[in-house]
């Protein structure tokens, strides 16, 4: 691995800046299965998201492809926490990586309790799913309210000492405002984005191809919509100190130098790997080669460099 790869998350020492996603590489196992891939071309996995109790997750189609991207509605279909902890866990290799657990709930009880269990596990750091439905006050998605997302990031802080990275939904109007209301309740750092909603029709039957009729839209084709998240969050988050896995459409090394300009202290790879499981290596030799011709020492010295363009309101134009 590259020496000027190694960077900081959350307090948490990485082997490089790529944080594999949530949902992207199951509880962990199944990329170190294929000839090639090492944990040591990732700096943290971020596990499955993991309920209270068992899901068996929503109705088929739960996948489909979509220009430059995917729609994915598989409704968090996981074990438990109790499995997770007693069984999968004790598998993982914590040799040469960190390990993450995405946490979900349909309330703030359910968050409480989950991120108590966890506390008490080695696991390195908890990433709280906001993008869930409040069962509890009518199914008001918590990450689309910024007093909503508050409220769980609070419960969640109360309840642990390991460090919070809060998810936040780009499916908000303000997203910079939600996510100084998660810093203000003690989120440790921020992953930006989540998926954006989508829908993809089957004109034959004139029915929506994913069975839950709409689901998160991944992948380059929203790429752009993410590095402007990125920038936005970045403008409060660089006031606090707080760092962002910035993510969505991270396909090559460009991409990801791109989110780090933009304000990412590092960046989450997802869709990328079910086009190329071992690209994690080639973004890492792009950003390391980057910085190296930038004269560059490490990847903290990129973050947050973008310098705007000057912007003239059309009324002051002669």
């Amino acid at each position: 691995m590259h020496n000027n790869l190694k960077t900081k998350l959350c307090g948490m020492s990485l082997n490089s800046p790529i944080v594999l996603l949530s949902g992207c590489v199951g509880f962990g196992e199944e990329y170190t299965r294929i000839q090639g891939f090492s944990n040591k071309n990732v700096g943290a996995v971020c596990l499955k998201g993991t309920t209270l109790e068992p899901r068996l997750g929503n109705i088929s189609h739960r996948v489909c492809e979509t220009p430059n991207g995917m729609i994915n509605a598989i409704g968090l279909q996981n074990p438990g926490a109790d499995v997770v902890i007693n069984d999968i866990m004790p598998r993982l290799d914590k040799a040469e990586t960190r390990f993450i657990i995405n946490i979900s709930g349909s309330s703030v009880q359910e968050y409480e309790e989950i991120t108590k269990r966890f506390d008490d596990t080695d696991i390195d750091a908890i990433e709280i799913n906001i993008s869930c439905p409040n069962i509890k006050e009518g199914g008001v998605t918590f990450g689309n309210d910024p007093d909503m997302s508050y409220r769980v990031v609070e419960a969640c802080r109360q309840n642990t000492t390991k460090p919070i990275i809060t998810k936040l939904s780009p499916n908000q109007t303000d997203i910079a405002h939600s996510a100084q209301c998660c810093i203000d309740a003690g989120t440790d750092g921020l992953a930006v984005i989540n998926t954006l909603m989508g829908m993809a029709i089957d004109t034959s039957s004139r029915r929506p191809v994913i069975g839950n009729n709409q689901g998160g839209l991944s992948g380059s084709a929203i790429k752009p919509v993410a590095l402007l998240k990125v920038h936005q969050v970045y403008q409060v988050s660089k006031k606090h100190n707080i760092p962002i896995i910035g993510q969505g459409g991270i396909m090559s090394a460009n991409d990801a130098i791109e989110f780090i300009i933009a304000g990412a202290a590092t960046i989450g790879v997802g869709t990328a790997l079910f086009y190329n499981p071992l690209v994690c290596h080639k973004i890492n030799d792009g950003i390391s080669q980057y910085l190296i011709n930038n004269n560059l020492n490490s990847v903290n010295e990129l973050v947050g460099t973008l310098e705007l363009n000057p912007v003239i309101s059309p009324c002051n134009q002669k």
